[in-house]
């Protein structure tokens, strides 16, 4: 059975502003992941436009068929150079907000849930860890790049913890 926690933290000015580095951090890549997705499916119909009124075969080859993988490792491939402040934070940061867009993007084609739209600051502000990359012990979380963060009460049940989803405010 899966459950969910919501329990505060209380982190001191330090780790507050570490918080909204992370969260700007996943916002950044979400709308950079979400920019690039809308451009690359653009050049795609762009191009299958141009097959269909020269009369050609589609040359598959040639799309670039946009997935959360494929933007995961092209923000990899650029975020030493044009965004070095990402090395920052924990590098789930932008990893986990380009695979929510993922997800985001199979639920609406399954007609589940609307278009994904840009983030906005300050509206729901967040950032993500898989379960490798934190630890919980009694009162205490212990986040990378970070160190311990006291939690206002511990975790009321027992068991594998999957993932955790940190809000700012």
């Amino acid at each position: 059975m899966i459950r969910g926690h919501v329990i505060e933290l209380t982190p001191n000015n330090k780790q507050a502003t570490y918080f909204a580095k992370a969260c700007g951090i996943a916002r950044l890549a979400y709308n950079w992941a979400l920019a690039q997705w809308q451009r690359q499916y653009a050049q795609d119909k762009a191009y299958r436009d141009a097959c269909l009124i020269i009369g050609i075969d589609v040359d598959e080859s040639k799309l670039l068929k946009p997935t959360q993988g494929k933007l995961r490792k092209q923000l990899n491939a650029i975020k030493r150079d044009k965004y070095p402040f990402m090395l920052e934070v924990t590098k789930c940061a932008p990893q986990l907000a380009i695979m929510q867009l993922g997800d985001a993007y199979k639920r609406f084609f399954k007609g589940e849930a609307k278009y994904p739209q840009f983030r906005k600051k300050g509206v729901n502000d967040r950032f993500s860890l898989s379960n490798d990359q934190f630890a919980v012990k009694g009162r205490q979380i212990r986040i990378p790049n970070l160190g311990w963060v006291r939690m206002r009460e511990a975790l009321r049940f027992d068991g594998k913890i999957l993932s955790a989803k940190i809000f700012s405010r």
